[in-house]
């Protein structure tokens, strides 16, 4: 009787091993991320372990019942006549397909996390959808982390070896029995199921998303760890990135409060100077030394001499930021205003809204305006966003190599573009031959990886103490050089210069490791011939959207503009501030203050002062935070129903 008990529940107890097994495979994959991305996300494990365990499981169980439904369903179909070898053999192979897929996902964006610092959701297929070279890129990388790779041949194996298949003794066994074993069995299964995908049991617990992670962490930053790739993706396959919320039910109260509106001054000229942008690739606050005297005992020189002396004669700020963690949120955030909140910008319905910019709004006073990065033409997207936005001409790999004073693919670096050095004095070269006034932006490429930089310079740049520094110097120099050939030009003095990164990347110092450290990106304005301003830091806060509208008060733009940032150069110090999005979170710096909030409460509140975010002051400083949440909340409104409306430009 014993063993036909346990003949007749077999198909039960191989799904309760096998699906254990997934679970062990899922935490292997956890404390590779972990160690991999170590100095990024162990603080998490100064907080409660019992939370980030729940946390984990949570998440974990969605993404594991979510692949395995078809198994967990098949193996429990109450059809004894499914009970033979080769169905189970079938049935061996998708569960050990399925889930060796879900561990290689997870061991591979371990690799990706420092570059985002959050899971990979949905939209990394679209972000590289057009790059040419992306099975040469993952190659290298698969190359370069043998470990990982001979690590994930060991957990599939196991999967294999380990796999429990159901033993029946069909001498036996009463199929009638069996059938209806197996269909309670099924009915038990079904809800426990849909309560594993959702999170949870209640009928009042919606399904949970990647923004509900936070909950278990006290950093966004941490939220990565809790979730699993599988979930990321699954939960952001074909969702709605833009929700307008309620917090403001009166249109007037909320433009009063927040309007990404801009009017032109009265009485105030056009001045028609040139303007030039330049988006340097990676290239964080945390590599610029003179923004740095403090670190290290005041020891500390950084890696970019060329930009420490054009810092001398620009204008920058006390706090800078990007507005979002990949070089697709760069251009939206520069050129046309528009950070990034959710998902990328480019890589969302709303991309095909009406949108202005930098380009647009000059363009239309007569300007001529080109783009340029040294990548293959269509590369991530930069070459549609340019046209889209107003960028009249394009200069890419494609124009570089017909150029005959150029050495073409002799000078592309092997993997993403055509080194900086080259490429940004063809630049100046094609500004030279633009009628003025022009407006002109170029995207760098060589600081990034797999960083590496041209033979010639091997020597040159020493290695520092992250794979990036070499090239941070290389790019340095590239820019040095490129300041010197503009120097020359007769339009040089004519021209405003805006220098920024798209993003920041690899760090060694922990103020650049929190949750706002992680977008802390230099901005700075160089006017050659001093008449709009003059050079020094200012004490104010300042972000890659306020860019926009900032040059379009220094050139008396006469036309009213959308743009979600500010012209800080106008705005009093105070009322300053600076906005991101991290992992189901954002933040808004003001005032000498960090206000992290998830969209329905604030979950973080931190002096500017506390670098490394330590003390966590939320809901005990109303009288800072109240007035901080109202400002984000319209903030994010705005947004919202802008993208969601078409309401990118004046007049729509």
């Amino acid at each position: 009787m014993k063993k036909l008990s346990s003949t007749l529940i077999a198909p039960v107890w191989a799904v309760v091993v096998n699906l254990a097994l997934v679970y062990v495979t899922y935490l292997v994959a956890r404390l590779i991320y972990l160690v991999l991305n170590w100095s990024l996300l162990s603080p998490a494990l100064q907080g409660s372990l019992a939370d980030l365990t729940k946390g984990c499981m949570q998440f974990d169980t969605s993404a594991i019942v979510y692949t395995n439904i078809l198994w967990i369903v098949l193996m429990l179909l109450p059809l004894h006549l499914k009970e033979n070898a080769t169905y189970h053999r079938v049935l061996r192979w998708l569960f050990v397909i399925v889930n060796s897929l879900a561990f290689i996902i997870n061991v591979a964006d371990a690799v990706y996390f420092p570059f985002t610092m959050r899971r990979t959701t949905t939209t990394v297929l679209g972000e590289f959808g057009h790059e040419g070279n992306l099975w040469g890129i993952i190659l290298g990388e698969t190359v370069r982390h043998w470990y990982l790779v001979l690590l994930a041949v060991v957990v599939v194996a196991a999967l294999w070896r380990l796999y429990r298949q159901p033993h029946l003794d069909r001498g036996r066994l009463h199929w009638l029995r069996y059938d209806l074993t197996m269909a309670a069995a099924l009915l038990v299964a079904v809800p426990l199921c849909i309560a594993g995908m959702r999170g949870g049991f209640t009928t009042a617990v919606r399904p949970i998303t990647v923004s509900n992670a936070n909950q278990w962490v006290s950093r966004p930053m941490d939220a990565a760890l809790v979730l699993n790739t599988p979930f990321s993706l699954l939960r952001t396959l074909g969702k709605d990135v833009f929700r307008v919320p309620d917090y403001y039910s009166d249109p007037v109260q909320l433009e009063a409060v927040y309007n990404p509106v801009h009017m032109p001054a009265d009485s105030v000229p056009f001045v028609r100077k040139n303007v030039v942008v330049l988006i340097v690739e990676s290239f964080g606050r945390e590599y610029i030394g003179a923004y740095n005297h403090d670190l290290e005992d005041g020891h500390y020189q950084g890696y970019t001499p060329c930009i420490d002396s054009l810092l001398s004669r620009s204008l920058t700020f006390t706090h800078t930021y990007c507005n979002g963690r990949k070089s697709i949120d760069g251009m939206p955030s520069i050129l046309s205003s528009i950070p990034m909140f959710v998902e990328p910008f480019f890589l969302t319905p709303a991309s095909m809204n009406h949108v202005s910019g930098i380009a647009r709004l000059l363009g239309d006073e007569g300007y001529e305006t080109a783009f340029f990065h040294g990548a293959q033409n269509g590369s991530m997207g930069f070459q549609a966003f340019a046209r889209g936005t107003g960028f009249q001409r394009y200069y890419g790999r494609t124009e570089f190599n017909q150029d005959p004073h150029y050495d073409g693919d002799g000078d592309f670096d092997g993997t993403w573009a055509i080194w900086d050095e080259p490429f940004l004095q063809f630049y100046c070269d094609k500004m030279s031959q633009m009628h003025e006034p022009f407006m002109t932006a170029v995207f760098t490429a060589s600081s990034h990886h797999p960083f590496v930089i041209p033979a010639q310079y091997k020597d040159r740049f020493a290695e520092g103490s992250l794979p990036i520094h070499k090239c941070i110097r290389y790019t340095d120099m590239a820019l040095g050089r490129f300041f010197d050939a503009a120097s020359r030009q007769p339009w040089y003095r004519n021209t405003i210069f805006v220098l920024t990164s798209d993003h920041t990347n690899m760090s060694d110092h922990p103020e650049y490791q929190t949750d706002l450290g992680g977008f802390s990106s230099p901005i700075l304005i160089f006017d050659p011939s001093g008449e709009l301003m003059q050079p020094g830091i200012v004490d104010k806060v300042a972000q890659q959207i306020d860019i926009l509208p900032t040059l379009m008060s220094l050139l008396g733009y006469p036309k009213p503009f959308v743009a979600f940032g500010q012209d800080v150069l106008n705005t009093p110090a105070e009322k300053t501030w600076a906005v991101n999005y991290l992992g189901g979170i954002y933040q808004l710096v003001q005032g000498g203050w960090v206000l992290q909030y998830d969209g329905n409460k604030a979950t973080g509140f931190y002096r500017l002062d506390d670098r490394l975010m330590r003390h966590n002051l939320v809901d005990t400083k109303p009288e800072q935070q109240a007035p901080m949440e109202q400002l984000l909340k319209a903030i994010i409104q705005q947004y919202m129903q802008r993208m969601t409306h078409d309401q990118l430009v004046v007049g729509r």
